[in-house]
C-alpha cells in the first residue's frame, strides 16, 4: 500500500512534509496490524530545514551545503518547531484522535552526533568511512562541539513539541554512534544525548524516552548512563546479556532479527517465544532489533503481530 502511494508522490519529503500524507502513511500499519504503537511518519532529518540546513532524500541523502567551519555553525538558526514543522504537529494531533486509547502514538528524533554525521559528511558517509566528521572531531573539535551543542538544544525543543502535539513516547535514534570508539562516544555523543534527556525531563518529566543505537553491543553501559526510560537493544546483542549489562532500572525494547521475517511462520513463532522468555522479569516491549526490511512478506509481518498478541498463552 505504501509503495503504491510512493509512486504517486515520488519524493520522501513530499510524503513526510504533508500532514495529510504523513498521517495516511502512519495509519497504514495501524489499519493492517493493529500494533500497540503507531509511529509518526517522518525522518530524523526533518527538523534540519528549520535550522537553515537544506537536504534531499532520493537515491540517498544529500545535504546541500555541508557544515565544516565555525562560521557555518554560527549561521544556523535555533529550531522553532511550531513555525518550521507545523505538519509534524498536525500529524501527531490527528493520529491521537484516530487511534484514541487503542494504541500509543510514538514520536522520534535524531541524536546530535548522527544528525551531525549527515550535516558534516553532506549525506550518507561514502563507504561508511565518516572521514569528514572524524577529521573535524580530531582536528577541529571546537567546531564539532559547537554544532552538537546547537543540535542538542534544538532537538530537545523538538521532543517537547512532539509531546505537546500528541506523542506519548519519543525515541532518540543515534544510528551512527557505534562508528565512534567508546571513549569518543563519551566525548561526542553521550553528553549531548544526556543534555536532551535532562532538558526534556525538566519540563516533561512524565514523557517516556527510548534510546536506540545501531550495532550497540559495545555501548550498552554507556547508553544506560544517559538514563533514558527505555533502551532499545539491537538484534546483534543477546537480550539476556544486554539486560544484565544495563541493570534493572530500564525498560527494554527489541530485539528480534528483522531477517527472521523472511523465514517460515514456525521460525517467527519460535523466535518470538524465545525472546519473550529471555525478557521475563523485566519490562519488555517486544519489537524487532531494527526496522522491517524492504521485501519482507507482509503476511509474515501480520503473523508476527498475531503471535506477539497471544504469546503468553504459548509459554
Amino acid at each position: 500500500v505504501y509503495q503504491d502511494l510512493a509512486k504517486q508522490y515520488p519524493t520522501f519529503r513530499e510524503r513526510s512534509e504533508n500532514a495529510e500524507l504523513s498521517t495516511e502513511i502512519s495509519l497504514q500499519p495501524w489499519r493492517a496490524f493493529r500494533p500497540d504503537g503507531v509511529i509518526l511518519f517522518s525522518d530524523i532529518l526533518t527538523p534540519l530545514t528549520g535550522m537553515g540546513i537544506d537536504f534531499q532524500i532520493g537515491e540517498g541523502i544529500h545535504v546541500e551545503d555541508p557544515i565544516r567551519t565555525m562560521q557555518q555553525v554560527q549561521k544556523l538558526r535555533k529550531l522553532n518547531p511550531a513555525e518550521a514543522l507545523p505538519y509534524v504537529g498536525e500529524t501527531l494531533q490527528t493520529l491521537r484522535r484516530e487511534v484514541g486509547n487503542e494504541s500509543a502514538v510514538l514520536g522520534f528524533v535524531g541524536a546530535p552526533f548522527t544528525l551531525a554525521c549527515y550535516i558534516v559528511e553532506g549525506g550518507s558517509s561514502k563507504n561508511k568511512t565518516y572521514q569528514h566528521i572524524k577529521r573535524l572531531a580530531f582536528s577541529e573539535p571546537d567546531v564539532l562541539h559547537a554544532l552538537l551543542s546547537h543540535l542538542a538544544d534544538s532537538i530537545a525543543d523538538y521532543v517537547r513539541y512532539q509531546a505537546d502535539q500528541g506523542a506519548q513516547m519519543v525515541q532518540i535514534f543515534d544510528s551512527w554512534a557505534s562508528e565512534l570508539s567508546p571513549q569518543d562516544f563519551d566525548i561526542f555523543s553521550r553528553p549531548y544525548i544526556q543534555r536532551i534527556i535532562d532538558s526534556v525531563r525538566s519540563t516533561h518529566p512524565d514523557l517516556p524516552i527510548t534510546l536506540f543505537i545501531s550495532d550497540s553491543g559495545g555501548l550498552l553501559e554507556r547508553m544506560a548512563a544517559t538514563k533514558p526510560d527505555c533502551i532499545s537493544i539491537h538484534s546483534s546483542v543477546d537480550l539476556q546479556d544486554g539486560i544484565k549489562r544495563i541493570g534493572p532500572d530500564f525498560a527494554v525494547q527489541g530485539n528480534i532479527d528483522p531477517g527472521i521475517l523472511f523465514g517460515t511462520k514456525e521460525a517467527i513463532t519460535q523466535r518470538i517465544i524465545e525472546t519473550v522468555k529471555q525478557a521475563q522479569g523485566t519490562r519488555h516491549i517486544l519489537n524487532l532489533g531494527h526496522g522491517v526490511l524492504v521485501g519482507t512478506p507482509e503476511e509474515n509481518v501480520a503473523h508476527f503481530f498475531e503471535v506477539a498478541k497471544t504469546v503468553h498463552e504459548r509459554l
